[in-house]
C-alpha cells in the first residue's frame, strides 16, 4: 500500500530537520519528503495537520516472553503493544525458555514475528549458555541466525573473564554486548533500593553500589583490553557519572535508561506496590535528577523500555515474592514527552534517544525520516491527554505503575515498512 503523509510536523534528528511537511511512503521506503507533494493513482493520503511527525520508535531493550512463557506475553501481543505505543522496532532479550542461545530459538522468534506482521523484531542472543554465566553461547551461530547483540540481561554476567572474552569475542561479529550491571553479592536478596523507604517497609535493599561495582568493571574491561559495551537500564546519578567519565576518556560506552527511572522514585514502592517492583530498582528522588540531567548532557544516550510483562496473578502477592518487572510499552513515549513538557529535555533530543541513537548504537535500518530510508513512521498528537488504563493494554501484562496517571501525547498512527499498523480509531491494523 502507498500512502502520502500530508501536512504533519516532520522532525527528524538524524538529519536536524524541523518543519512542516509532507512524505510519501512507497514500496517499504520513503520514496519523498517536502512540501507541496501530490500523490499518484493508488496512493492513501493521511492528513497529519497539527500532527508530530517523527521516525518509528526504536525500543533497543525489552522482554517478549516467547518462548516459554505465552501467558505473559507473545511476540503477536508484545508487538501489538509495541505499535500502539508507536514503536516500530524491538529488540527482545533472551531469557526466554529455553533461553535464546542457538539459532533454533531465534528462528522461532523471528517465525513469530513475520506470522504477526506488526513491529520489527530484532532478537537479542544469550552471552552465555542458558545464562549462567559461565561457558559463552555460540555467538557466530546467534550472528548467522538473525541476532544483533547479546545480553544475560536479567542474570549480570558474574565473571569479569567470562565479560572481557565476550566483549572480545562479539565483537568479531559485529554483535552488540548490552550488560545488566548488578553486583549480585552486593544486591543479595534485595527487592527494592536500599533507603528509608526499604528501612519503613521492612523489606531488603539493593544498594546503589552493586550496579555501580558491575558497570565500573565494564568500564575497566573496556578501557583495558579495547571493544565496546552498551550499559542497561541506568537507574543511579553514580552509575550515569561514571558513564560519563569514560566516554571523556574516549572509551566505547553507551549506555540507556528507561522513563521509570526518569519518573519515578523508590517512594512509589510505598503500599507495598509490586507494580513499583523492577530491577533495577526505583532509585532516590536524587538519583532520578541525575538521569535526567545525564539524559540533557548526552550521558545517556538512548531511552528503552525494559517491558516486562507478567501475570496479574503473579504481581498480586506479598512484594518479596513477586517478580520484577513493568510493562512499558504504551507509556514510554508519553511519559518521555513528559521531560520535554517540562522542559528538561528538548523535543530534538527526546525522539533522537528513541530513533537515530539506537539505530547507531546497534547498527539497526530505520532511525530516520530522509528519502531512501525503511517507512518506519509515528504520527503523534501531542496535545491528546489520556489515563493510563491498564485494562485498555494490548499487552498482556496490565502491571504498570503508572495506573490513573495522566499523561499527554498520544500516538495516533503507526506505519512498519510503509504499512500502516495502528490507528488510534481502528486499533491494530492487519
Amino acid at each position: 500500500m502507498k500512502w502520502l503523509i500530508i501536512g504533519g510536523r516532520i522532525l527528524d534528528p538524524a538529519s536536524g530537520r524541523d518543519e512542516v511537511a509532507d512524505l510519501l511512503l512507497e514500496g517499504g521506503s520513503i520514496r519523498k519528503t517536502g512540501q507541496g507533494l501530490t500523490a499518484g493513482r493508488g496512493f492513501h493520503t493521511v492528513d497529519a495537520s497539527g500532527l508530530l511527525v517523527i521516525p518509528g520508535l526504536i525500543d533497543m531493550h525489552c522482554h517478549l516472553r516467547e518462548p516459554g512463557f505465552e501467558y505473559k506475553e507473545t511476540v503477536a501481543s508484545g508487538c501489538a503493544a509495541a505499535v500502539k505505543g508507536g514503536i516500530t522496532s524491538v529488540m527482545c532479550m533472551a531469557n526466554t525458555d529455553p533461553v535464546n542461545d542457538c539459532a533454533s530459538v531465534t528462528a522461532h522468534i523471528l517465525d513469530k514475528a513475520q506470522q504477526a506482521g506488526l513491529a520489527k523484531v530484532y532478537p537479542i542472543g544469550a552471552i552465555t549458555k542458558g545464562l549462567k554465566g559461565e561457558s559463552l553461547a555460540e555467538m557466530a551461530e546467534l550472528a548467522e541466525s538473525g541476532c544483533v547483540a547479546v545480553s544475560d540481561d536479567g542474570r549480570p554476567v558474574h565473571s569479569g573473564g567470562v565479560m572481557r572474552r565476550a566483549i572480545e569475542y562479539a565483537s568479531v561479529f559485529g554483535l552488540l554486548v548490552i550488560d545488566h550491571a548488578e553486583d549480585l553479592s552486593i544486591a543479595g536478596e534485595g527487592v527494592m533500593h536500599e533507603g528509608f523507604v526499604s528501612t519503613k517497609l521492612g523489606l531488603e535493599g539493593i544498594p546503589s553500589a552493586a550496579a555501580l561495582s558491575e558497570i565500573a568493571r565494564n568500564i575497566a574491561l573496556v578501557r583495558e583490553f579495547g571493544g565496546r559495551i552498551h550499559i542497561a537500564h541506568v537507574s543511579t546519578r553514580s552509575g550515569a557519572n561514571l558513564i560519563h567519565h569514560a566516554k571523556a576518556e574516549g572509551l566505547s560506552i553507551t549506555a540507556e535508561t528507561c522513563p521509570h527511572f526518569f519518573t519515578l522514585d523508590h517512594e512509589a514502592v510505598m503500599g507495598f506496590d509490586t507494580d513499583a517492583k523492577v530491577n533495577p530498582p526505583l532509585r532516590t528522588a536524587d538519583d532520578v535528577e541525575g538521569i535526567i540531567e545525564r539524559l540533557a548532557d548526552g550521558t545517556i544516550d538512548a531511552i528503552a523500555t525494559d517491558h516486562a510483562p507478567h501475570h496479574r496473578d503473579e504481581k498480586d502477592r506479598e512484594f518479596d515474592l513477586a517478580p520484577f518487572g513493568i510493562s512499558g510499552f504504551e507509556t514510554a513515549l508519553a511519559l518521555t514527552l513528559g521531560l520535554v513538557g517540562k522542559g528538561r529535555l528538548g523535543l530534538m533530543d527526546a525522539i533522537a534517544k528513541w530513533t537515530v541513537n539506537p539505530a547507531r548504537i546497534v547498527g539497526l535500518p530505520g532511525g530516520s525520516l530522509a528519502e531512501g530510508e525503511p517507512a518506519d513512521v509515528t504520527l503523534v498528537d501531542m496535545e491528546a491527554e489520556w489515563i493510563v488504563d491498564p485494562d485498555r493494554f494490548l499487552s498482556k501484562g496490565r502491571n504498570t505503575p503508572f495506573k490513573g496517571m495522566k499523561l499527554k501525547g498520544e500516538v495516533v498512527n503507526t506505519f512498519v515498512g510503509g504499512r500502516m499498523v495502528y490507528d488510534r480509531e481502528k486499533g491494530i491494523i492487519n
